[in-house]
């Protein structure tokens, strides 16, 4: 049995960052027809299935992913990576003709601009794949997917929850502005809930401006016997449970290199302590201390 599963994407980051890359008015300005020489590169795994995976197996964890990776050239060194963190790749899925790829300009501030993509799915790629092996983990983790519907989400979870797991999910800002009665079913079989304060903003219809994340907003959802856990940034991060409010402040950086993949490390973070003590402070205190980690270097792990 697995101490924690991730399901969710897998990609390869191409970071470039140099003097060359301009900018202007908080955009990276280039011409047209012009032709930049970066003066840094790095290449690594990315995408929140495998970030969430390899932060908790960093932390001790047993750790297995779920996804999909492409019949590409790309396809050895996921793998390669993956097996060298800890992670089992026995339940990835291998797809003719997909690629799953993120460029990222950086500049020195460790602002970024993602250029992605990612094979449009011409069939219905779904999770059904997983229900013969019906895999053992204390712990799910469940991020945002894309191109699987809710229904499959749901009906994935719910095959993890009659083994008993601790189901987590998380969930994208187009799935949110769909609102919680959009949502309610896939949130019934969950145990935790990790957003940002502006996705949750949009699943509750309140401006962000107008929510006091100091009191319960466990209730603004109906979760009184679930965790929900929201990050806001620099302001630090919250956890609400049976109507008791916790907060942990964002660690001091001192200088910022990259933004990607801190949602997913503090994820890492949160999960790894709560599996291990249950203890939702310490949890708090964990996934911030990671999530700063991260920003403090290029790449996601």
């Amino acid at each position: 049995m697995y101490d924690l599963i991730s399901i969710g994407n897998i990609t390869i980051d191409l970071f470039f960052k140099g003097d060359s890359l301009t900018q202007k008015d908080d955009r990276f300005f280039l011409a047209l027809g012009g032709k930049y020489s970066a003066s840094y590169f790095h290449e690594s795994l990315g995408g929140g299935g495998a970030n969430v995976a390899v932060g908790c197996a960093s932390f001790g964890l047993n750790c297995a992913v779920i996804g999909s990776i492409g019949e590409n050239p790309f396809k050895n060194v996921i793998i390669q990576k993956l097996v060298k963190k800890g992670i089992s790749c026995e339940f990835l899925r291998v797809e003719k003709n997909y690629i799953n790829i993120s460029a990222i300009l950086l500049n020195e501030k460790g602002e970024r601009t993602v250029v992605h993509y990612g094979t449009p799915h011409t069939d219905n790629i779904t999770l059904n794949y997983l229900l013969p092996h019906s895999p053992k983990s204390k712990m799910i983790y469940m991020g945002n997917i894309r191109g699987i519907t809710l229904n499959e989400r749901k009906k994935s979870l719910c095959l993890f929850k009659k083994n008993s797991s601790l189901i987590c999910i998380g969930l994208g800002i187009s799935d949110c502005r769909n609102g919680f009665s959009y949502l309610k079913d896939i949130l019934s079989c969950v145990d935790i809930l990790i957003l940002n304060t502006h996705e949750f903003s949009e699943l509750v219809k309140k401006k962000y401006s107008n929510i006091n994340f100091n009191e319960n907003q466990a209730g603004l959802i109906h979760f009184d016997n679930q965790i929900v856990v929201l990050t806001d940034a620099e302001k630090g991060a919250y956890a609400y449970y049976k109507k008791k409010v916790y907060y942990q402040n964002a660690p001091t950086i001192k200088k910022i290199v990259d933004t990607t993949g801190a949602g997913d490390a503090f994820t890492s973070g949160f999960l790894s302590s709560y599996a291990t003590d249950k203890n939702i402070q310490k949890a708090l205190i964990r996934g911030s201390e990671y999530a700063s980690s991260i920003l403090s270097k290029i790449g996601a792990q």
